[in-house]
């Protein structure tokens, strides 16, 4: 059995489809080892002490799994292990928007054991996986991306899941990765996908930058409550 297959991580809140998924990966695509998670925290800590972990399966509604950024910072956190997505969404927006942040191939939970074995073998063997439904679904008009920088600091706030608002105050607060991850009771390896994640979010590409802004978006808050208890 080839090493490339020793270990695989899936991450869904669906006990019933990791239990199905998980006999899949071990009888017909040969992984010794299958290792579940059921939030993106837990998949991430996972992925953080777990390197022998060569692919991961996402489902997209899982809880703390708020946009495709997070997946984005999987790959650039743990760029040896294969990242796909097997989600029950057959958007036009989902499929897109999780090829277009890197991953190897998306699954709709629609297709049947053969369908989805062929396609994880395509996967494994280092293909895009797209699904051939994505060409019969309608496209909708684009909205006109804003530029670097435009987007206002309490729609990034809105983009934040909770524990990214929670990694940015310590941040905000100077504290490195190893007591960040101390205080919220994760792992090193955990916390540096999160920064990932939350740099990306904040379109910024340091924790120097990231500091900054967040420190405004603070300030922004403050003075948001202060106005509505004075117009109160």
């Amino acid at each position: 059995m080839s090493d490339v297959r020793s270990c695989a991580l899936i991450a869904d809140d669906d006990a019933f489809f990791r239990i199905a998924l998980s006999a899949l990966l071990s009888r017909q695509l040969g992984f010794e080892t299958v290792i579940e998670a059921e939030t993106l925290d837990d998949a991430l800590d996972l992925l953080g002490t777990r390197p022998e972990i060569t692919l991961a399966l996402f489902d997209l509604s899982m809880p703390g799994m708020k946009h495709a950024a997070s997946l984005s910072a999987v790959r650039e956190c743990a760029p040896d292990v294969t990242v796909a997505v097997v989600s029950a969404s057959i958007t036009r927006e989902d499929i897109l928007g999780a090829l277009g942040v890197g991953i190897h191939g998306y699954i709709p939970k629609g297709s049947g054991p053969e369908q989805l074995c062929q396609a994880l073998d395509m996967i494994l063997a280092g293909q895009i996986y797209v699904p051939p439904i994505l060409a019969n679904l309608p496209q909708r008009n684009a909205r006109p991306s804003a530029p670097p920088g435009s987007e206002a600091e309490p729609d990034l706030a809105l983009r934040l899941s909770p524990r990214q608002r929670e990694v940015l105050g310590l941040i905000v607060a100077g504290q490195p990765n190893k007591e960040i991850a101390r205080r919220l009771r994760l792992g090193e390896g955990t916390v540096k996908i999160h920064v990932a994640a939350l740099l990306r979010a904040l379109k910024v590409s340091n924790r120097s930058a990231a500091a900054a802004l967040g420190a405004r978006m603070a300030q922004a808050a403050e003075a948001s409550v202060a106005r509505s208890t004075v117009d109160a």
